[in-house]
């Protein structure tokens, strides 16, 4: 009796490779992503542990009490949750600065706990805000969106020579819901608050402007000094500063919170020098000097 001495073909081992191939490529980020999800968790325990020291000794009068925790995980922003909550703060991924909420977290980051006897607890948490795992999309051409939200075309833009497009108009303007209907699911501009403003005519693309704060400017209030980022129509980037201030519409009356006060040709230059007027090359680089403002004592105590 012979033996068989068959074994498989190598169409045969190929297509085995290619299956183990593929089951690979689907197993590993998986595993990337529970790991990371891993280590959001051990970091909230530990944060929550400091909040419990920081807690304790505010109950028993000691207020100075700043503990830092290290942080484990790798990714910018949180992976794991829509909503975080510590000892009864809550906190949504897309909610903007708050008082007791500041900054996100990230790779080789911290969160520093501190108590306040008129806002209570604080976490300020900080991070490498510019990796690959960014959770904004860091290509997104601000003017490409609000070209394609249709508003360039609309005669009030088109023939002016200084609107002004407000995302706190958002309630009586109808250009705000056009732009917001074509923002990507992870478009700066679905956090804080943004402006378009500046010439609409085709002519005047370089004279545009985007500004853009992480704040929630309805919470900072009138007349506060804020951190912004700039995108010109021209493609360059900018971190700056602006004043916030108030609108009035009919009856003298207050509509909302604007990102600056109203600007002319030279207020906008004006704005961008403010902040020395460096030019980034994108807005990945622009994002990172933003953080770095962010850091600022007169920005960390804003919501004061």
């Amino acid at each position: 009796m012979k033996k068989s001495r068959e074994g498989f073909t190598l169409a045969e081992l190929l297509i085995v490779i290619a299956i183990i191939a593929v089951l690979v490529a689907v197993a590993i980020p998986i595993f990337g992503s529970q790991l990371e999800k891993s280590r959001e968790a051990a970091d909230l325990a530990n944060v929550r542990a400091a909040y419990a020291e920081v807690l304790t000794e505010a109950n028993m009068g000691i207020y100075d009490k700043v503990v830092t925790v290290d942080l484990k995980q790798k990714q910018y922003d949180w992976q794991s949750a829509d909503v975080i909550t510590i000892g009864g703060i809550s906190h949504s991924v897309k909610e903007g600065d708050t008082y007791n909420w500041r900054g996100k977290p990230g790779a080789g980051g911290h969160c520093e706990i501190s108590f306040d006897q008129e806002n209570g607890t604080k976490f300020v948490w900080s991070g490498n805000g510019t990796s690959a795992s960014n959770s904004y999309n860091m290509r997104e051409d601000f003017f490409a969106t609000l070209e394609s939200s249709g508003c360039l075309n609309e005669p009030q833009i088109k023939n002016n020579s200084n609107f002004e497009i407000d995302s706190k108009a958002a309630g009586f303007s109808t250009f705000v819901p056009k732009i917001e209907a074509v923002l990507g699911e992870q478009s700066l501009l679905k956090n804080g608050t943004w402006a378009f403003l500046g010439d609409g005519r085709a002519e005047k693309k370089s004279e545009r402007y985007l500004f853009w704060t992480s704040f929630d400017i309805d919470k900072v209030g009138v007349g506060k000094q804020i951190p912004i980022l700039i995108q010109t129509g021209d493609e360059k980037y900018y971190v700056s500063n602006s004043t916030t201030a108030a609108r009035i519409g009919k009856n003298n009356k207050v509509t909302h919170v604007a990102i600056s006060d109203h600007l002319d040709k030279e207020g906008y230059k004006k704005v961008i020098m403010a902040g020395g007027g460096q030019v980034y090359s994108s807005l990945s680089e622009a994002y990172a000097a933003y953080e770095k403002e962010l850091e600022k004592k007169e920005y960390k105590d804003l919501l004061k």
